[in-house]
């Protein structure tokens, strides 16, 4: 029966393996609850009808066995009297009773496993509905959690990128650089500053020398 391989698959399920495969887990919790209280229902209603058919096939299995002692005893009463013909007549309504009642036995028989199958089923599919049920909001928790770390994980290995701690390193040498050659013109301007007042206190020296060197010279010619 297709409704029971559904059934058996639903079943079979593994619930959690489910929501880690899926892209929306909540979306697939409530439509797998959906699906299995939809095919509970279906299976519950098909568990009532096949006891229907059940019972309707034990009773025409009764009405196959009583007819056929009827028709046994009416065989039996015919040989008494020695009226064969309506002993045959009346054997050959038995032989097609007994035919009769061999089958509903067995349609008893099958059916009787079919119930037995589709009870099965339903315990087994009512467990896994509970199941779902309970499990519900620990697997979304547990995805929740699982879905956070991943984030986290990812924003870790981006912060961590080769690529970027390389470019912050680039950038930190042009920083060093440009404060580099911002420090040696400021010391050049300081140097080349130094220089000309150097130079300015060396020619107040000389003229200073020159005055006191034309003194002496001219007293002495004098």
């Amino acid at each position: 029966m297709r409704l029971l391989e559904r059934v058996s698959t639903l079943i079979r399920a593994n619930l959690n393996d489910m929501v880690d495969r899926a892209e929306d887990p909540e979306k697939l919790i409530k439509q797998v609850i959906l699906d299995m209280e939809n095919q509970y229902l279906q299976v519950k209603t098909q568990v009532a009808v096949s006891i229907a058919d059940q019972h309707m096939l034990e009773k025409k299995l009764r009405e196959n066995e009583d007819a056929g002692r009827d028709w046994m005893r009416k065989a039996e009463l015919a040989v008494d009297k020695q009226q064969d013909e309506m002993a045959r007549a009346a054997l050959d309504r038995f032989q097609t009773a007994a035919k009769l009642t061999q089958s509903y036995r067995e349609q008893v028989d099958d059916q009787t496993a079919q119930v037995e199958s589709l009870k099965s089923s339903l315990i087994k599919l009512e467990q896994k509905l509970q199941e779902a049920k309970s499990k519900r909001d620990v697997l979304l928790a547990r995805h929740r959690r699982s879905a956070a770390l991943t984030k986290a994980a990812r924003a870790h290995t981006a912060l961590g990128d080769q690529s970027k701690s390389a470019a912050f390193d680039r950038l930190g040498e042009r920083v060093n650089q440009t404060e580099s050659v911002a420090s040696a013109e400021v010391q050049l301007l300081g140097d080349d500053m130094g220089d000309k007042l150097a130079r300015l206190d060396r020619d107040a020296e000389v003229d200073r020398l020159l005055g006191e060197l034309k003194t002496r010279r001219n007293l002495l010619t004098s």
